[in-house]
């Protein structure tokens, strides 16, 4: 039987953490209550898991309990904010020119709606400046919203200085955390970001859950207004039926992140060194500034080899990505690698290595053979 790939794709989703799905389990199976019913001990236990689920969530960015809205995920939780705030009153909004499709899809729906929106290109690195960031935000600007690590080429945003600059301002913060949520701890919990996406599946938890922290500012909540309507849960931004297994998976995941994050982050460090070592006789190029990369993310361009082709041939030793997994099958150059203004052979030929601290290494040698078969460098012209 051939051996499965290595699974590289991890910012696309994370494997279910064994701790996370025994804290499940029981959920499942015999605690099936409702959060929503108070009568009974059924319903009041899973009222108390789901209360202990938002306080672990919450302590990821030192904020409290009220703070966490549960959310069906960083898609919801971007519509929420983006559309929550800036969709309920007039205003401007600023953004970047590399976010995800889940905070350009609302932005897009926000300027149909007759919001004005301002893009922030990024730097040749991959970054946005807050020079740039700052200079965008007009006296209108009601809320300026950006992701912290860039989903496609792994660049860290400098979320804390924006927030810092922004000291005193009127303006709403939302970062998009999807990424970084678990694994960039401190910038997250900078007081000045208003609101903050994040996504269990990212962080080992389950698929369907995530959360939108709502922060008081000088102890008021910023102002969201709901996408639906229902039953009032979740102080009623969010209706419906509290899925409480998902809610105490994502509180597991958030506990063991917290515990795990150094001895994380430093296998995801030394798997990146063991990644470019390994595939150096390739001569890949990083697509974005390395130093100012997150430690579980790399962007990497070859020279001869078109993405797709390369996919192919590694298809049986990892599983990579071209980009984001929400396009991955459409082919097409990458906003974010656009954005950066890279060549047409760097864009065409990137791929998206992602990994977590359990991901074993794969056969670097057979990687490179594997690549090298399909290769077409251009011929040197004769003298």
């Amino acid at each position: 039987m051939p051996e499965v790939p290595i699974y590289l794709d991890c910012a696309a989703t994370t494997p279910l953490d064994p701790v996370v799905r025994d804290a499940m389990r029981p959920f499942l199976d015999e605690e099936f209550g409702n959060a929503g019913s108070r009568t009974h001990a059924w319903g009041q236990r899973a009222r108390a898991a789901v209360e202990q689920a938002r306080d672990r969530v919450a302590a990821v960015a030192n904020a409290s309990r009220g703070d966490v809205i549960f959310t069906s995920g960083a898609t919801e939780s971007n519509n929420l904010a983006l559309l929550g705030i800036a969709g309920a009153a007039p205003g401007h909004v600023v953004s970047t020119a590399i976010e995800h499709h889940a905070v350009l899809g609302p932005l897009a729906e926000l300027e149909r709606r007759g919001v004005a929106v301002t893009y922030v290109e990024p730097d040749a690195g991959g970054a946005v400046t807050c020079d740039r960031i700052m200079a965008a935000v007009r006296p209108d600007t009601r809320l300026v919203s950006l992701m912290h690590v860039n989903n496609e080429t792994g660049v860290v945003q400098p979320i804390e200085r924006i927030a810092d600059r922004l000291e005193g301002s009127a303006t709403y913060l939302h970062v998009d955390a999807a990424q970084s949520y678990g694994r960039e701890l401190e910038a997250l919990r900078h007081p000045r970001i208003d609101l903050i996406s994040a996504s269990a599946h990212k962080m080992h938890g389950p698929k369907g859950i995530g959360a939108l922290i709502v922060r008081k500012r000088n102890g008021v909540r910023p102002p969201v207004q709901p996408l639906m309507f229902g039953g009032g849960q979740e102080r009623g931004l969010r209706p419906g039926t509290m899925p409480v297994a998902l809610a105490v998976g994502f509180g597991a995941a958030a506990a063991q992140a917290l515990a795990e994050r150094d001895e994380r982050r430093a296998r995801c460090l030394r798997f990146r060194e063991a990644l470019l070592a390994g595939l150096a006789p390739l001569d890949p190029v990083v697509n974005g500034d390395l130093a100012r990369m997150a430690p579980h993310i790399v962007n990497l361009s070859f020279a001869g080899l078109v993405a797709e082709v390369l996919i192919d041939a590694w298809r049986d030793l990892v599983a990579v990505s071209n980009g984001a997994a929400c396009s991955s099958q459409s082919y097409v150059c990458s906003h974010v690698l656009g954005a950066m203004r890279l060549p047409r052979w760097r864009t065409d030929g990137a791929v998206r290595l992602s990994w977590c601290a359990s991901t074993p290494e794969p056969d670097w040698a057979a990687l490179v053979a594997a690549a090298a078969r399909y290769r077409q460098l251009p011929q040197a012209s004769a003298p």
